[in-house]
């Protein structure tokens, strides 16, 4: 019976600990002004240099919530890229309609029907310079790109594929928030991975549930897409659906 009580108690924790603040954020969401979508401003939000005051290479990815009821949830994530010397930014996202992978279909920190962006990660100079080959070759070979691929949940979404891409240069130390649903859904099939960042492992049954042990990443469990998770190097907590509550993580890598 000790044991029976002990998974019960364990059950409900999850439970609540899964459920409240996922229906914190709906109540939150039902509350706000909603806003018409196809109306939304899509323009810059400002967050980039402009090209003539930055002749660096430059790494940039950004996120934000995503429209309707969906941003109770999720948010979306992009990578943008800028050459050394280069005279224009790109942009890379991968959507749900059209060719899923888009390039420059928005302005590279644009507003995402809306929504400000978050930027997560600004890698500058000699280090993205020999990291942007390494993200172009793993955006050139996604192996999902073709129409109807694209999946909402568990995956492959945006998320998945930003995750993909920022694996394959680990020394920008790229951490995509508990929110991006999607980003541990296993591409290549493999259930046990590494992390984008490079500094843990991420095992996914799916995309439907897993776990995640990471210096960047901390202790991430997730179920059914939603992540309640735990990081160490910058003491934070991230709860479903809400996101990172905690010390201020730095972008600037």
């Amino acid at each position: 019976m000790t044991i029976i009580r002990i998974l019960r108690f364990c059950g409900l924790a999850l439970l609540l600990a899964f459920g409240a603040p996922v229906a914190l954020a709906a109540a939150m969401h039902w509350a706000g002004d909603e806003l018409d979508w196809r109306a939304a401003r899509r323009d810059s939000a400002g967050l980039l240099p402009k090209i003539e005051t930055a002749p660096h290479a430059m790494v940039r990815v950004f996120a934000a919530r995503t429209v309707r009821w969906r941003g109770i949830f999720a948010t979306h994530c992009w990578i943008v890229v800028k050459d050394e010397n280069g005279q224009r930014y790109e942009r890379f996202d991968y959507t749900g309609w059209g060719e899923p992978v888009r390039i420059n279909g928005y302005a590279p920190d644009g507003l995402w029907f809306g929504r400000e962006p978050e930027l997560l990660l600004a890698v500058d100079g000699e280090k993205a310079r020999q990291a942007i080959p390494k993200l172009r070759a793993a955006i050139a070979s996604y192996a999902f790109r073709a129409q109807g691929d694209y999946r909402a949940w568990p995956g492959p979404n945006s998320n998945s594929f930003v995750a993909t891409v920022l694996a394959a240069a680990p020394e920008l130390r790229a951490k995509l928030p508990t929110t991006a649903i999607g980003k541990d859904f296993p591409v290549d099939g493999n259930w046990l991975a590494s992390t984008p960042s490079g500094t843990g492992y991420r095992f996914s049954a799916g995309g439907y549930g897993g776990i995640t042990l990471g210096w960047y990443e901390g202790i991430e469990l997730s179920l059914f897409g939603a992540v309640l998770g735990l990081e160490l190097r910058r003491p934070a907590i991230n709860l479903p659906a809400l996101g990172r509550f905690g010390v201020p993580d730095q972008p600037m890598r």
